[in-house]
């Protein structure tokens, strides 16, 4: 059995590397929302990861993990909406606020440090 864990980590002076990798994960979240929002319905994850994952990987310069971890984050959010019947369909924007790491693929945590991805390399915070 897995347990699943959300855990919002405050970093208080982040670094130019973590800042871009944030802004450009919000860029391959708005580029993956108007290719869901344009199709009128909401589509599956494996769906858009195939139409968005080679934008993600060569123009962003994502790396793979992130690039998987968007498309599913994106569906998610439009089969949500859709579901909702009082919510009209509506093109859903993000902001560079936040990300979806996957634990020993994007972050690892030793002791006192995290250990997180960016687009330039993991890099140590503590």
């Amino acid at each position: 059995m897995f347990l699943t864990k959300t855990v919002i980590l405050k970093i208080v002076n982040p670094d130019d590397d973590l800042v871009r990798t944030m802004q450009k994960y919000s860029d391959g979240m708005n580029y993956a929302s108007e290719i869901v929002f344009d199709s009128g319905k909401p589509i599956s994850s494996m769906k858009l990861q195939q139409e968005v994952y080679a934008y993600l990987r060569e123009t962003l310069k994502l790396k793979s993990q992130m690039s998987c971890n968007i498309p599913r984050q994106v569906a998610g959010c439009y089969k949500t909406l859709y579901k909702l019947k009082e919510s009209k369909w509506q093109k859903v924007q993000f902001s560079p606020s936040s990300m979806t790491f996957s634990y020993k693929r994007d972050f690892v945590i030793d002791e006192d440090t995290v250990k997180i991805t960016t687009i330039n390399g993991r890099k140590a915070y503590s």
